[in-house]
């Protein structure tokens, strides 16, 4: 367990919510905090939730779902903030889940057709093969180049995709691995989201469950595990080598820009 304190921001219609900052990077500096945040999707912010973020200072957001489901329910506007869409997944063979997922699992017919289809382990390795290709899909690689040039143009910023897990997982995780913070913290900052999303869509289940279902098949689907960090971490170590590299040759952000990074989210010495 690393020293390090989650802030968990009083935030009622936006899951998954929280700060990147406080976690140890190089030489012991901290991540700064107030600077960059991480959530899932923000169409139904309610008021007092609107105000609180906009109270944040955050000047951009990064939208990384994909075109259909911005299209279905369209981000958060704040006046002063940008926000800039980026189509993780849009090279993908397979569609995001669909928007409405909890009136689709609550379908008998869909409920156990998804039952015999998730018992043999297949949902597991769908979403394997989906974290290698956050890290190797063009779209992705072009996405997250985005981000993260963005991230050193300005800040405080905000990037999520509908559930906050997977694409904005990875986001994290390869920012923060880029500032220094050791493998075990990126974890852990990646394994919250199960305290931190799988509450706010207790419904789901329960819809699941009632249509005859067993709702332990669907939590490695709506949430995460540490084996789907490791397939991209390994996607990445195939490709690229190391973190650097990915940036580098991946993302096309160089070691110069790599430097501005840490110096712009790292805490002074």
């Amino acid at each position: 367990m690393t020293e390090h304190s989650v802030d968990r921001l009083d935030l009622t219609t936006v899951a998954n919510f929280r700060d990147l900052g406080g976690w140890e990077g190089v030489d012991g500096r901290r991540v700064t905090s107030g600077r960059v945040y991480r959530s899932a999707a923000l169409h139904d912010a309610s008021e007092t939730d609107r105000a609180f973020l906009a109270g944040l200072g955050i000047r951009t957001i990064y939208d990384l779902r994909s075109v259909a489901e911005s299209e279905a329910e369209p981000d958060l506007v704040l006046d002063g903030v940008a926000g800039v869409h980026l189509d993780v997944l849009a090279d993908a063979e397979t569609v995001s889940a669909p928007d409405n997922l909890d009136k689709v699992l609550s379908d008998p017919e869909t409920v156990a057709a998804a039952n015999e289809k998730l018992a043999d382990g297949s949902g597991v390795e769908h979403m394997l093969g989906a974290y290698r290709e956050l890290v190797n899909l063009p779209s992705a690689l072009r996405s997250y180049r985005t981000l993260f040039t963005g991230l050193l143009e300005g800040s405080p910023a905000l990037f999520h995709c509908t559930a906050g897990k997977d694409r904005t997982g990875w986001a994290a995780a390869s920012f923060l691995t880029l500032l220094g913070v050791s493998r075990d913290a990126v974890y852990e900052d990646y394994l919250l989201t199960n305290d931190m999303f799988l509450p706010a869509i207790g419904h789901v289940f329960d819809g699941f469950e009632a249509a005859g279902g067993d709702p332990d098949l669907l939590r490695p689907l709506l949430g995460v595990q540490a084996a789907y960090l490791d397939a991209a971490f390994a996607e990445l170590q195939d490709r690229f080598g190391n973190i650097e590299n990915y940036f580098a040759d991946g993302l096309g952000v160089d070691a110069a820009a790599q430097h501005a990074l840490r110096e712009r989210y790292l805490d002074a010495d």
